[in-house]
């Protein structure tokens, strides 16, 4: 039984790992909206195609986003309504717990994002300071 517990708590592990990434979780709420194709998501996020496209690759995989193909354009969009759903319960929780989440020293010391992914990950969860708007402005 114990092993039974400790995949399910791996599993659950790796998915929370698929949303810990800045870019994929700011396609994932730029698909919140409504179905897009990744010109879309890349106008939206300013991330670059490349760069889009191999995260809906991952997003695709583990099963959170699906793709249907639309003559020459594939639109992708969220595979369950729950996946809204747990952005918004996160967003939500966010706004309660975000100075300890941000003020975390253990949250940040494995990835230093780049200031891009900053200012992605800043813009879509509406945490946009000082720091973040001058780095846009500097891009």
């Amino acid at each position: 039984m114990l092993t039974k517990q400790v995949n399910g708590l791996a599993t659950k592990a790796n998915f929370f790992r698929g949303l810990g990434d800045a870019s994929r979780l700011a396609i994932l709420e730029t698909l919140r909206d409504r179905p897009r194709t990744v010109g879309d998501i890349v106008s939206e996020t300013g991330l670059s195609q490349s760069n889009v496209s191999n995260h809906l690759g991952c997003l695709r995989e583990c099963g959170l986003v699906t793709a249907e193909r639309n003559g020459w354009y594939v639109t992708y969009s969220l595979s369950d309504d729950r996946v809204a759903e747990l952005l918004s319960t996160a967003e939500a929780l966010l706004s309660d717990v975000a100075r300890g989440v941000y003020e975390c020293t253990r949250y940040n010391a494995p990835q230093q994002a780049g200031k891009k992914d900053q200012y992605t990950a800043a813009r879509f969860t509406g945490v946009i300071g000082d720091g973040a708007s001058k780095a846009k402005e500097n891009r």
